[in-house]
């Protein structure tokens, strides 16, 4: 395994790839220097390792990442992985799907809020339009 600085590196990067500079240093800052700590697992070991591993790909990562936003009722986290999804090139219809699965195993209550948020990152139109409602 790579060092911790290596890890740290790459997963930096790859944060800042999927959620873009300013969210991540926002992001990274909120919590100051008591957050560091947390801020530099998160790098070194949630982006820089985990994210980096080939058995999943990029947009099954984001897709699986919603449904735990979702279902832990982590709203704001939710709202971030929603961004990095589109960034990862998941669809709307996905996306849909994910929190019926939510809805359908944790309940309707659990699904509700992120459908919000995800209508607003992914479209909110008619159903069948080029910007159809999320759910």
């Amino acid at each position: 395994m790579a060092d911790i600085s290596e890890l740290y590196a790459r997963g930096l990067s790859r944060r800042q790839q999927m959620f873009g500079t300013e969210e991540v240093e926002k992001r990274m800052a909120a919590a100051g220097s008591f957050g560091a700590p947390l801020q530099t697992i998160i790098n070194a070991y949630v982006y820089g390792d985990v994210w980096e591993r080939s058995g999943l790909s990029d947009q099954i990562r984001s897709l699986v990442m919603l449904g735990i936003t979702a279902a832990s009722g982590k709203p704001a986290e939710f709202r971030v992985h929603a961004q990095g999804a589109l960034k990862n090139g998941c669809s709307r219809e996905q996306v849909q799907d994910v929190l019926l699965l939510v809805a359908m195993y944790c309940g309707i209550p659990a699904a509700i809020e992120p459908t919000r948020i995800a209508a607003e990152i992914f479209g909110s139109g008619p159903a069948g339009s080029a910007d159809a409602a999320v759910a």
